[in-house]
């Protein structure tokens, strides 16, 4: 089963994805310059969000991105009344994990005589992204390895020691959705049951420029001339995103527990929604909620995005705004792109206005959506 979500969602003047360089990250699409929100942004912001925490923070279901590992499993060590000396010779090898070339100088790469060998003591070489339950049965498994090895655990190399332990699968749903590479043997790839597309505005932009001046409060006011000055580039713009979710593979990630499952869709619906990217957020304050939000439940596993709606860029026309404009060019497509390869979804849609969408039954509020959604895949 696919279930896919479209969602057209209309932002003031905002900068929430920066590019190297500040501004608000762009592309090139149909031949016009476009706004962009990338797919990792979104993702981290929807992993992040009020409803993921609300949904699975107190069942400890949602992973950590983080180089913190040997601290994390020093805090499960001492739960394991471990003395500190014994912690200490447990975590040497944890921090390079992840690097485990086999090469003893790669490995120990960072010295003590570079000042930074307190970061080699509590930093792993990669972000690593572990699942909350990964890290009690990790420290444990380590434990157990270092009291087999004895004397021999000072001459073992990273490698070996990932090799012994084996790899820890997590239980987590931010993990079982959008996946997890590592190159350490200690943990258990994860291919992503979620695909997210780079959000694109469905209008060509113009990237807009805001000067500003800062004043010293305790500076005369006789004393003319700002302090500073400085300048921030902006746009605003009319995003359409795209996700779509392989219900088998999700389940198959969370170890085949369908109720989990099925909770964590829900949860996504609400989080791709309402969760919003943090970029220059104190600046401008965009946080606005979208105006379309459209789920598409199949049996079939053909996914299909509705950005070549606007190849054509959507634009203002009389009475109609750019999101009417946008919702009807996504609507013009998909019954076209439906007919023509036969496409048969089921659909609903929530709006803040009366919107007509080919097949779709309109919901009156997010809620409403989740509860049409929850009842096609209670099965």
């Amino acid at each position: 089963m696919l279930i896919q979500f479209h969602i057209l969602q209309n932002y003031a003047p905002s900068n929430l994805n920066r590019d190297d360089t500040g501004a608000p990250k762009d592309a090139m699409f149909g031949g016009y310059r476009r706004g962009r929100i990338s797919s990792q942004c979104l993702k981290r912001s929807i992993r992040r969000s009020e409803a993921f925490k609300a949904a699975f923070e107190k069942d400890e279901l949602l992973g950590i991105r983080t180089r913190q590992l040997p601290d994390l499993l020093r805090k499960e060590l001492e739960t394991l009344s471990v003395d500190s000396a014994d912690i200490q010779a447990i975590l040497a090898p944890v921090a390079r994990f992840g690097r485990e070339s086999g090469k003893k100088a790669a490995e120990e790469e960072v010295g003590e005589d570079d000042g930074k060998a307190a970061e080699a003591e509590t930093a792993s070489k990669q972000l690593i992204f572990v699942g909350r339950d990964e890290l009690h049965p990790m420290a444990e498994n380590l434990l157990a390895l270092y009291k087999k090895m004895g004397k021999k655990w000072a001459k073992l190399e990273s490698r070996e020691i990932t090799k012994e332990l084996g790899p820890s699968a997590p239980r987590s749903v931010d993990i079982a959705m959008f996946g997890r590479m590592t190159t350490s043997a200690a943990f258990e790839d994860v291919q992503a049951a979620v695909q997210v597309a780079h959000a694109i505005s469905t209008n060509a932009i113009t990237q807009e420029f805001d000067y500003y001046t800062a004043m010293d409060d305790l500076k005369p006011n006789s004393e003319p001339g700002a302090d500073m000055i400085g300048d921030v580039e902006f746009n605003s713009s009319t995003y359409y995103k795209y996700f779509n979710i392989h219900w088998e593979a999700l389940k198959a990630n969370l170890g085949g527990d369908a109720e989990v499952a099925r909770k964590a869709v829900l949860a996504l619906l609400e989080a791709a929604a309402t969760a919003q990217p943090s970029g220059k957020q104190n600046t401008f304050a965009a946080q606005n909620l979208p105006d379309l939000i459209l789920v598409e439940v199949s049996q079939k596993n053909l996914p299909v995005s509705y950005t070549n709606a606007f190849i054509k860029p959507a634009s203002k026309y009389g009475e109609k705004s750019l999101m009417d404009d946008s919702v009807a060019k996504m609507a013009d497509y998909m019954g076209r792109v439906g007919k023509t390869f036969a496409i048969e979804n089921t659909r609903a849609f929530a709006a803040t206005q009366e919107f007509e969408l080919p097949g779709a039954k309109s919901q009156e509020s997010l809620p409403a959506l989740q509860k049409w959604l929850a009842a096609q895949i209670a099965g």
